[in-house]
């Protein structure tokens, strides 16, 4: 083999090494966010520092040729306030990935999901609307219930599949395969749909989950006119020991330059199975762009619980806090 030959032979390699990192991408990306709060449960009162759902995580994808990607999304949340790590449900365990741990295959098809994530319905109804802190720490929605979050499966052992993009038409469905516990007794699997419909200023979305007997539907829709933002979910849940109830959200923003003035306002009736279970929460925000990334922000938020409802709180007791913080994506 002459000399000229190896050196055409090498650079091939190297061209066909950099063509095949060129298909794949690895990216690390997170959130720290973190405010200084007065709370008050009932008469008493506590300040201190608070993480409002920090967390950090790992996506990559790798294109297979013809449309065909591979992907996957670690996501382990973490304590801002202390630096500990935290399983999301467990906010005192170590650091893991309980938050996202999937592996996908998308293409023309659509996108298969396999693992560990968020029920859909959600993203689809309460979390879109709730602008000022995207749902996160003391101001976050605590009057929203699904089953299949709730409900003792959570977010594991999913198998998802999400269709193309269909005219601003996207549906999620998915099915929690809680595996089965002879120790337990038999237990059942959760459910979840999920539709989100965009065009220009116009999003609406529909949600619906089930565990057993016990389900929740949802529909939400969010406008933008000039400088304002307005939106609105509506839910009705049925859960076997405590019965039904409606639950609903409407919340604003207006912006001007780099600040956004929020307001947002919720209310759940009782359960019809608990007497005086009703609840009314809202919140006042202010939020300050430093940058597409990094934000400064205020809010007092308030939950009204009456006699036998326990939002936020023990029951019969309301809830309240004043915070500062701040907030950056990277």
């Amino acid at each position: 083999m002459t000399k000229m030959t190896r050196i055409a032979l090498a650079a091939l390699a190297v061209m066909g090494a950099t063509t095949a990192m060129a298909q794949s991408s690895v990216t690390l990306y997170g959130r720290i966010n973190t405010t200084v709060e007065r709370q008050k449960v009932g008469d008493e009162s506590v300040s201190g520092l608070y993480n409002n759902a920090s967390r950090w995580g790992i996506r990559g994808t790798e294109d297979l040729g013809g449309g065909l990607k591979a992907g996957f999304t670690l996501e382990s949340g973490f304590n801002s306030d202390t630096g500990t790590g935290s399983a999301w449900t467990h906010p005192t365990s170590g650091m893991s990935f309980a938050r996202q741990s999937e592996v996908n295959l998308s293409g023309g098809f659509g996108m298969i999901r396999l693992g560990n994530f968020v029920p859909e319905s959600y993203y689809a109804t309460a979390d879109y609307i709730s602008m000022h802190n995207h749902d996160t720490g003391s101001s976050s929605d605590a009057l929203y219930y699904d089953p299949v979050w709730f409900g003792g499966l959570s977010t594991k052992n999913k198998v998802g599949y999400r269709t193309p993009n269909m005219g601003g038409l996207t549906v999620d469905a998915s099915v929690s395969m809680h595996e089965k516990d002879p120790t337990v007794g038999p237990r059942k699997n959760g459910y979840d749909l999920a539709a989100n419909y965009a065009t220009g200023p116009l999003h609406l979305g529909a949600g619906f989950s089930k565990v057993g007997d016990n389900w929740q539907a949802a529909l939400r829709g969010l406008y933008t006119f000039g400088q304002f933002t307005v939106g609105a979910y509506y839910q009705r849940n049925d859960q076997d020991l405590i019965g039904t109830r409606n639950n609903f959200r409407l919340s604003g923003m207006y912006a001007m330059g780099a600040s956004e003035f929020h307001v947002n306002v919720g209310h759940a009736s009782k359960w019809s199975k608990v007497s005086d279970s009703a609840a009314t929460q809202w919140t006042l925000g202010y939020n300050y762009n430093l940058s597409k990334r990094s934000k400064v922000y205020g809010y007092y938020t308030r939950v009204n619980n009456d006699s036998g409802a326990a939002y936020n709180a023990p029951a019969g007791k309301d809830f309240s806090s004043i915070a500062v913080g701040i907030r950056h994506n990277f």
